[in-house]
Formats: structure tokens, sequence, C-alpha cells
């Protein structure tokens, strides 16, 4: 009012208004501007959104390829254990088969050790294998993590930047509605003083109404396009928070999985142990079959001595019956009944020391056959020593 006021010609006003209203189309072209290039940073974040979906889709199937090599080793392990239970079956059978064919079997058994070692032995390869393709897709699933962490702070610090561009666009929105509003209190005062005066005002305000009503309508469309970017941020951040705990689920599977590796290698760790033991018992019994081999040494020996004596003493018998029967026809005949008598009682007695020295003797042999037969058929040297 001041300015027109200074105003003196009705001219001079009309051109007043006129570069009020250019300065209003000024600024509307300005925030039209700003709303394009809003715009441009939401397909931005689209198209953002898009790769980080990308991303999300590989994670999954790296996840998957992990389930599936965990599958694989669960499997290997299974196998192995059905390999050693087998083979411990058949190494208790091939134990109770031992006590008749012990020293056949014992060459097989070497050659079964061997085999076993070399299966051992690519087995633990197969698993050095194993734990360092893990090993690299665990330092690959970090690496992945470290770089999604850092485009989740990029993505923070342009959504705050949208936040603050917003504000200013809201700040300037509302500054223009109050000019509105002041200059059209402004123009209906003075259609009221002056409705005397010039026709042509009133056809200038209702021009002016017209682009106001203009100026509203693009206002609430612009107010709507803000609230659908609103929807579309507040649905951002809630796929954001579920990535984030999809990831959290993936960091505590990985967990899983590492407690089921170092598992299967304490597994396999013992079963090295096993084997270590059961050589151990397989030298034991060597050294058994050794003393037993002994002991059957010197019960031949023992036994061929003892035949040797039971020949003397058979000899020095004959012997001595043969002296008997030559005594016998020098003794007169009528003391033949009493010699007789006499002989036969001295024989008796005689003959019974070497009779009796016989029979222990094979007594004795036979003793010492039954002993070697019981000490071969003894399978623990400690008790016979």
């Amino acid at each position: 009012m001041q300015a027109l006021n200074t105003l003196s010609t009705p001219e001079e006003k009309l051109a007043a208004l006129c570069k009020k209203y250019a300065d209003l189309l000024e600024e509307s072209r300005n925030v039209q501007k700003q709303m394009k290039i809003l715009q441009k940073k939401q397909a931005q974040i689209v198209k953002e959104k898009v790769h980080l979906q990308s991303e999300h889709s590989k994670a999954i199937l790296a996840r998957s390829k992990l389930e599936s090599l965990c599958r694989e080793l669960q499997r290997h392990n299974k196998t192995l254990k059905e390999e050693n239970m087998q083979q411990a079956r058949e190494e208790e059978e091939r134990r109770k088969e031992a006590t008749a064919h012990f020293q056949i079997t014992l060459n097989e058994i070497q050659a079964q050790l061997e085999q076993h070692d070399i299966h051992n032995a690519k087995l633990r390869q197969e698993n050095i294998e194993l734990g360092e393709k893990l090993k690299k897709l665990i330092e690959q699933y970090a690496l992945r993590e470290e770089h999604i962490d850092k485009v989740f702070k990029h993505k923070e610090l342009q959504q705050q930047l949208v936040d603050a561009k917003l504000q200013q666009t809201t700040q300037l929105i509302k500054e223009a509605e109050e000019k509105h509003q002041r200059e059209r209190e402004f123009l209906l005062k003075e259609a009221t003083e002056s409705r005397h005066k010039c026709e042509q005002m009133k056809q200038q305000e209702a021009q002016l109404k017209q682009q106001l009503s203009l100026y509203m309508d693009k206002f609430e469309e612009f107010q709507t396009t803000m609230a659908k970017s609103n929807e579309l941020f507040t649905t951002f951040r809630q796929e954001m928070e579920k990535m984030t705990k999809k990831i959290k689920k993936l960091e505590k599977e990985t967990i899983v999985w590492r407690t089921k590796w170092e598992n299967n290698n304490k597994a396999l760790l013992q079963m090295a142990e096993e084997k270590t033991v059961r050589d151990k018992d397989y030298k034991a019994f060597q050294i058994k079959l050794e003393r037993l081999e002994k002991l059957c040494r010197a019960l031949q020996t023992e036994r061929n001595e003892l035949n040797e004596k039971v020949e003397v003493l058979k000899e020095q018998v004959s012997v001595k019956e043969a002296d008997v029967d030559q005594t016998v026809p020098v003794l007169q005949p009528c003391t033949l009944l009493d010699s007789h008598k006499k002989m036969k009682t001295p024989s008796k007695k005689e003959t019974g020391i070497p009779l009796e020295a016989e029979h222990n003797a094979t007594d004795e042999g036979s003793d010492g056959f039954q002993e070697t037969v019981s000490m071969s058929s003894v399978p623990d040297p400690d008790s016979v020593d």
C-alpha cells in the first residue's frame, strides 16, 4: 500500500503490479526447476535400490552355494564314518579268525593297514582343501559386507541431504503462500476503495484471481508429489531394515557352519588317534607271537631230551634182564627152587626200579608232550611266563 500510495497515476500502479507478477513467475519457475532436480534424484535413488536388490540376490546365491558345500561335507563325513565302522567290524572278524589262521592273516593285515594309511592321507588332504575353500568364501563374504556397509552409509548421507533440501523447499513455499495472502488482502482493499475510479482494475483482479487459482492447483499437485516421495522414502527405509535383518541371519548361519566344520576336524583327529592305538596293539601281538615261538622251541628241545633219556633207560633194562637169564643155569639143582625164589624177589626189586623209571620216563614224556600242546594253545604269553 505504501508503494502504491507513492505512485500518482494508475498506470504506474499497474506497472508496479506487473513487476511483482513477473517476480512471482520467476519464483514459480525456480520452484519447478527444483522439483525437476528432486525428481531426477528420486529416479537415481530408485536405480540404486534396484542395484542393492541385485547385490542382495547375489548374496543369497552365495549362501546357497555355502549350504550345498556344507551338505557335501556332511555326506562325506557320513561316508567316512560308515567306512570306518565297516573297517572296525571287519577287523573284529579278522581277529576272531586269527586264532586259527594267525600266521597266514598277518601279511593281509599289514597290506590292509597300508591301504588304510593311503586312504586316510587322501581324506586329510581333501579336508584341508575344503577348509581352505571355506576360509576363502568367508573372506569374500566379509569383504561384501564391508562394501554393503559403505553403500548404506553413503545412502544415509544422501537421504540427509534430500531431507535438508526438502525442508528448504517447504520454507520457500510457505514464504510464497504468505506473500500471496498479503497481496490478495492488499488487492481486495484497493478494490473496495477504488470501485468507482477504475473498472479496468476489476478485470485485472479477475485475471489475477484466475492465476492464483492456477498457482493453488499447482501447489496442491506439488504437495501430492511430496507425499508420494515421502511414502517411497518410508518404503525404502523398511526395505533397508529387512536387508539388515537378513544379513544378521546370514552371519548367525555362518557361525553355525564354522562350529560344524570344527567338530568334523575333531572327529578326524580322533580317528588318527584310534589308528595309532591299533598300530600299538598290532606291535604287541607281534611281540606275543615271538614269545610263543620261543616257548614252543624250548618245549620241543625238552621233549627231545626226555625221549633220549627214555631210550637210554630202556637199553639199561634190557641189559639187566640179559644178565639175570645168564646166571640162572649155573646154580645147583638142589638149591634151584630156593635160588629161584630168592632170584624172583630181588629180580622183582631190581627190575622194578628200571620199570618204574621207564614208566616214570614215559609218563614224563607224555606229560611234556601234553605241556607242549597246552602251551601252544595258550594265547597269552604273560600267563605262561
